[in-house]
């Protein structure tokens, strides 16, 4: 009979009993690449969503660019509401004035704009903001340089400025969408 040999537990024959290391690496490592991809993702949705808020608002700007550009084609003596002396105190935001009347309000019909459905139609308001010298003029005899400022002109002739003020459309019809205002003061003439 042959005598066989047991390898003692120091040998290098034998072998230790595993202690599952490689798998608790190995869940670690999924956790951490699980968590960077939803860092990835996440940082893409936000990212598309700035990018459609952007496109929102440059909608919303051509749109009120139109209405001001069209409000300031239309200005004609007597059609604006009067904010000059003598006239009533006007709001630098007539959309928020309570003072101005729903007629005055202008909405632009589809044949001067036509957007896209994202976008309601543009609004404007005119504002008459009375007649001034303009500076290029001389004061007239006997005026000093602040005197025209204060509506003391002599004979001079004055120029009617008007303040057109647009959106981009009634908040009340735009949802959540981007409202774009926009305002220009005009001299006539």
């Amino acid at each position: 009979m042959q005598n066989l040999k047991l390898p003692r537990r120091g040998s290098p024959g034998l072998r230790k009993p595993q202690q599952g290391v490689a798998l608790v690496i190995a869940l670690m490592l999924l956790v951490l690449i699980a968590l960077v991809g939803l860092a990835a993702i996440r940082g893409t949705v936000i990212q598309q969503r700035m990018a459609a808020n952007t496109y929102d608002r440059q909608l919303a700007f051509q749109a009120a660019e139109a209405a001001l550009r069209v409000g300031t084609a239309a200005i004609t003596n007597g059609t604006a509401l009067n904010c000059g002396p003598g006239g009533q105190v006007c709001d630098a935001n007539p959309f928020s004035d309570t003072h101005v009347p729903a007629s005055s309000i202008v909405t632009l019909t589809t044949t001067q704009y036509q957007g896209t459905s994202a976008v309601a139609q543009p609004q404007y308001v005119i504002q008459y903001l009375g007649g001034w010298v303009s500076a290029a003029q001389g004061t007239g005899f006997g005026q000093t340089a602040n005197s025209y400022q204060y509506d003391a002109q002599g004979n001079q002739a004055s120029t009617p400025y008007y303040r057109v003020t647009a959106r981009s459309s009634d908040p009340s019809q735009s949802g959540n969408r981007a409202v774009v205002t926009l305002q220009a003061v005009v001299k006539q003439g």
